[in-house]
């Protein structure tokens, strides 16, 4: 189990317990030197007081580890050597006592204290962490141990040395080396390792030293001295120990490789062969011991090379199945993959290079990775290359490089590439490319750039390309031009009566005929809905020039397959330098726009800074008119009807006045379009007609012959219960239906003839006249005159002001005026404001006339006293 260093055991009493036990142990041994007690006796005394300590520190520390319920790894190492400190303590006491054979007993407590420190440090946290590691630094330290002893043992005289102390000092040798192997491959925890391994050094050369010197039987008092580097390493070792380590919920991979380099077989081999030699040159043959030290050490030795070789087949094993996946990855990747080196020069290239490019391997290495690559996007390419090379991506993310690379088949293909920076693995020492087809990817990226910029229907830009290219045109130095906004009338119509189909057809064929006109340049869009957009370069007159022609060529009928339809349109322009940004430009087109399609339909109309004044008046208008009469704001005007034979007044005409508190008074041209787009207009006409019904029942003046006209628009005229309100009116204020006009506007009759004329043939049953108003203002006028049941006409005072031509013949309004008197219709001429108008008018046989050149409209009370000077 991994483990990070923790603080150390117990409070400030407790620490300086581990200082306050040697210097007492250190005491003690002192008192033999001194004379207060004999040596051995000090020896035994100072050295089993710090064992004493030391072990019961040692395994109270391991027993309250392992009891903490996982927060604190369990360290049986510190059991292990608290065991090693007690059979030091015990050793020594056996050593002073004197036993007999207490020679084997010094042995078997040095082989066991040695046994039992190697344990405890292995299992140190950090010094190994599986059994085949231990295994492996045993034998190196043991290996080690034997060839020292066998070295000592050649080099040394040795016929004052027993067996036992041989046996002795070669257990202590072969402990020491495994230690000292252990602490130095200790990754982790490193400084208690070191203390802890440090003392049990020092114990074993001590422990070593004083069996030598008992059992030799110089045991005098100088013989304490040497257990001060027992009690030293006893110290060390409980100190480094009794650590408590927390537990990592990770375990790292334990380093093999970590101070692989030390020479740890070729040491023993090179000891042992250089003692060998000394001992055959100055010392003559081996014995026995030394045979059999020899054939120790070649054993160990063979061992370990078994071990290693064990490894490097293990290793070596890993390493095959590691390869295999790396071919079998390498070779199923969708990646092409290169490596160059500092010369960009291609070294290896991965198999998946013939399956994915077609490129075989005589055509790619030895040839640099720029050659590869088009042309045009080698000096991005070579840049990149370039930063990574002088170590600009160090701490980054793989370079990027985005290029065409030709493929076997001679083709470019779209390629995204990652180039890893590995000079600096050893084993690598290139650069690595991975190579990726991006070719579909690219094609899909240009194609939903295309459709996120384009009309699905139309194929025309869409509103996002508008602003994008009217940015682009406004950015441009000097660049002038204008932007249209053009407004389809009659489409939702269109797909109510004929289906969505029918309507997303003539869409495409309003787009059809907007592209057709355009110069090289223009950019047409669809806005949405049935609006659209052209942008040129053009200046003011081509502009309108242009918006006039897509008018002309909009408003033709539509031939689709089974039917035929007509649009109107309504289009606003706005120059492009007129705007603080593109769009406040389109806000700009956009009112233009709102403005002709007030005005009419088929209008072209320019922005102009008094067109946001008029549209806010429109709406201001339109949000207050359904109310108006409700706050008594409307009013009527009546305008005489005079005779042209004796200029007397005949009749009147109803004209309605909106008196405004705040815009003033708002004549018919303006009011009755709002009127119609608010949809009371129907409200408007009845409340007209039951107004002036009521003035004209209440003037004593005019007679029962004088006769009252009101204008009625279409919707009104068309509904069903007209001619019963019309009653109900007539009937409510007493009056003869013979002395009420209702007029019909000529240029309205052609939207629903059949309706018309039973509408009026209706209101005929009743007594009421009617009268078709403007009369040569629409275009089929004389082909309707027969069938509509009127028994008046009121020229257009276009008709009135056309004088005729010299030696053409007749003017119009004499023509006009005599087919009107054989379909036995009375005439009445508007519009007369001047004395020859109102004399040409007269010759021409118009029986009325209507005009400021005869009389100005009126209200109410002046009209009355208006009739009562001129009719009697």
């Amino acid at each position: 189990m991994a483990v990070q260093p923790a603080a150390r055991t117990g409070t400030w009493p407790h620490r300086l317990a581990f200082l306050a036990a040697p210097v007492a142990g250190a005491l003690v041994l002192g008192a033999g030197p001194a004379g207060v007690i004999s040596g051995p006796a000090a020896l035994t005394l100072g050295v089993g007081v710090v064992a004493f300590f030391a072990t019961v520190m040692l395994v109270r520390t391991a027993l309250a580890i392992h009891h903490r319920d996982g927060t604190f790894a369990a360290c049986r190492g510190a059991g292990f050597i608290g065991m090693g400190a007690l059979a030091t303590g015990v050793t020594t006491a056996v050593l002073v006592a004197g036993p007999p054979g207490r020679g084997w007993y010094a042995v078997a407590g040095i082989g066991a204290a040695a046994t039992l420190f190697v344990l405890g440090t292995m299992m140190l946290p950090g010094a190994a962490s599986t059994v085949a590691i231990r295994l492996r630094r045993a034998f190196d330290g043991l290996g080690l141990g034997v060839a020292l002893g066998f070295a000592a043992y050649l080099t040394t005289p040795m016929e004052y040395v027993g067996l036992p102390a041989l046996i002795g000092i070669l257990l202590a040798s072969a402990g020491m080396s495994v230690v000292t192997v252990i602490v130095l491959r200790a990754r982790r925890q490193r400084p208690a390792a070191l203390r802890c391994g440090g003392g049990a050094l020092l114990v074993l050369q001590g422990l070593c030293t004083a069996a030598n010197l008992i059992l030799a039987d110089l045991d005098g008092r100088l013989v304490a001295m040497v257990g001060l580097p027992i009690v030293a390493g006893l110290g060390l070792a409980a100190e480094g120990g009794s650590r408590r380590t927390r537990a990592e919920s990770a375990t790292p991979r334990e380093p093999d490789q970590y101070l692989s380099g030390y020479p740890l077989l070729a040491v023993p081999a090179g000891i042992g062969v250089v003692a060998a030699l000394y001992h055959l040159a100055f010392l003559g043959s081996f014995n026995g011991t030394a045979v059999l030290l020899g054939i120790s050490m070649v054993a160990v030795l063979t061992m370990r090379e078994l071990l290693v070789v064990r490894d490097i087949r293990r290793y070596t094993g890993q390493l095959r199945v590691k390869e295999a996946h790396f071919r079998s990855l390498v070779a199923g990747a969708t990646d092409l993959t290169l490596v160059l080196d500092d010369k960009l020069t291609v070294r290896w290239q991965s198999p998946a290079a013939a399956r994915l490019f077609g490129l075989a391997d005589a055509e790619v290495i030895g040839r640099t990775f720029l050659e590869l690559i088009h042309p045009d996007d080698v000096p991005g390419a070579q840049a990149g290359l370039e930063a990574l090379l002088a170590g600009e991506h160090d701490e980054g993310p793989p370079a990027l490089l985005n290029a065409r690379i030709r493929d076997g088949h001679g083709m470019w293909r779209d390629t995204e590439s990652t180039v890893a920076d590995q000079r600096s693995v050893p084993e690598v020492a290139a650069l690595v490319v991975h190579v990726r087809d991006v070719g579909e990817r690219r094609h899909l990226e240009r194609t939903l750039h295309r459709l996120s910029y384009t009309d699905q229907l139309t194929g025309l830009a869409n509103r996002r390309a508008l602003m994008r290219d009217l940015l682009e045109h406004r950015r441009r130095a000097g660049q002038h031009g204008t932007l249209l906004v053009i407004d389809l009338h009659g489409l939702a119509e269109i797909n109510d009566s004929r289906g969505r189909e029918t309507g997303d057809a003539v869409l495409i064929e309003v787009g059809r005929r907007i592209r057709s006109l355009l110069a090289e340049g223009d950019v047409a869009a669809r806005l949405g809905g049935d609006e659209f957009a052209v942008l040129t370069a053009d200046g003011a007159v081509l502009a309108y020039a242009l918006a006039t022609r897509i008018v002309t060529l909009l408003i033709e009928p539509y031939q689709l397959p089974g039917t035929i339809v007509e649009l109107h349109t309504s289009v606003g322009l706005a120059e492009l330098t007129g705007g603080a940004d593109s769009e406040e430009v389109l806000r700009h087109a956009d009112l233009a726009r709102s403005r002709a399609r007030q005005l009419g339909r088929d209008r072209v109309e320019w922005y102009d800074t008094d067109i946001e004044l008029q549209l806010h008046r429109r709406m201001d208008l339109e949000r207050e008119l359904l109310g108006a009469a409700d706050r008594g704001e409307l009013d009527l005007v009546f305008q005489p009807v005079v005779a042209l034979r004796d200029e007397r007044p005949v009749g009147v005409e109803a004209l309605l006045r909106w008196r405004h508190p705040k815009m003033g008074t708002v004549l018919p041209a303006e009011l009755l379009p709002i009127a119609r787009a608010v949809g009371c207009a129907a409200e408007l006409d009845e409340w007209v007609l039951d107004a002036a019904c009521r003035h004209l029942a209440g003037w004593t003046a005019g007679g029962s012959d004088f006769w009252l006209s009101v204008n009625v628009g279409p919707r009104e005229l068309l509904t069903a219960r007209f001619p019963e309100r019309v009653a109900e009116i007539l009937d409510r204020h007493e009056l003869e239906p013979e002395r009420l006009v209702v007029e019909v506007q000529e240029t309205w009759v052609a939207e629903d003839v059949p309706a018309i004329v039973a509408s009026l043939a209706a209101l005929r049953k009743l007594g009421v006249r009617a009268a078709l108003d403007d009369f040569g203002a629409g275009q089929a006028s004389l082909s309707h005159l027969r069938r509509l049941p009127v028994d008046m006409i009121k020229l257009d005072q276009v008709l009135v002001n056309t004088p005729p031509e010299p030696g053409i013949g007749p003017a119009v309004i004499d023509v006009v005026v005599s087919l009107g008197r054989r379909l036995g219709l009375e005439t009445v001429a508007k519009g007369l404001e001047t004395a020859e108008q109102i004399e040409r008018a007269r010759q021409a046989g118009c029986l009325y006339g209507q005009g400021f050149g005869l009389a100005r409209p009126a209200p109410a009370e002046r009209m009355e006293a208006y009739l009562d000077s001129h009719r009697g």
